[in-house]
């Protein structure tokens, strides 16, 4: 094999035809880019009737734009363990990866971000743990809850219950579309995530309110057929419609 000579390198020995940058490769964008432009299924894992790991695979397999793993009753092991699994299934996927409520747990297994809700850990905390670019979700439901979380440095705000939910009993009143609505169109800059008793009869509803992305519990991990549930909800939604990665 023919070897360079040294009068085709740069000082040092460098060979330039080994570094010269590939005009086709594009850096890839960071999580919270990524999730700023995307839209479409929002995907909370919460004891489904399938083993979590095959759950998540499936999302990957279907480019579903974002994971949550919400798992209260786990001890800290037991969730870091799971944690970390599935983040390795979701990494460099199209697929982005949140861990509900604990900083710690998404550092540790090096997840794309968190979600802190009303009373978990401070979202300057969570900046602080995770670094600045990770995601850091929190919650509200009215115009003031949303101006807050943006002052806070939140990466999106989620919005709910929309509607009537048995997944968390402890959940505020229901806003509905109207309450919704009323928040998007105030916040158009703010990706949000409406939550709370949506399925199929009412998932519409949910978008056409201006939604960016449709967060699903029950429809899709409490059915006999999760995988299923997930492929009608992304038809519903009009397919994987964001988070692609820049290979």
């Amino acid at each position: 094999m023919a070897m360079s000579s040294r009068d085709d390198r740069e000082p040092g020995g460098r060979d330039e035809r080994m570094i010269r940058p590939d005009p086709e490769r594009r850096p890839r964008p960071r999580p919270r880019e990524r999730l700023a432009a995307g839209r479409g299924l929002y995907l909370i894992v919460t004891r489904p009737a399938i083993p979590h790991l095959d759950l998540v695979a499936a999302a990957v397999d279907m480019s579903v734009p974002v994971v949550q793993l919400r798992e209260k009753e786990l001890g800290d092991d037991e969730l870091t363990a799971l944690a970390s699994d599935l983040a390795e299934l979701t990494r460099g996927s199209d697929t982005l990866f949140i861990v509900n409520d604990r900083p710690d747990v998404a550092r540790a297994a090096r997840a794309d971000g968190v979600h802190v809700g009303t009373g978990d850990a401070a979202p300057e905390e969570a900046r602080r743990l995770l670094g600045e670019m990770a995601i850091v979700g929190m919650s509200g439901n009215t115009v003031g809850e949303a101006r807050a979380a943006v002052a806070a440095g939140a990466d999106y705000l989620g919005i709910g219950p929309i509607f009537p939910t048995a997944t968390k009993p402890d959940a505020r009143p229901p806003i509905g579309v109207d309450g919704l609505a009323i928040v998007t169109a105030e916040m158009p800059d703010l990706p949000t995530v409406a939550v709370g008793g949506i399925d199929l009869t009412n998932v519409a509803s949910v978008v056409g309110a201006g939604a960016d992305y449709v967060a699903v519990v029950s429809a899709i991990c409490h059915t006999d057929d999760p995988v299923a549930a997930m492929e009608v909800f992304l038809a519903e939604l009009g397919g994987a419609t964001s988070n692609e990665v820049i290979r």
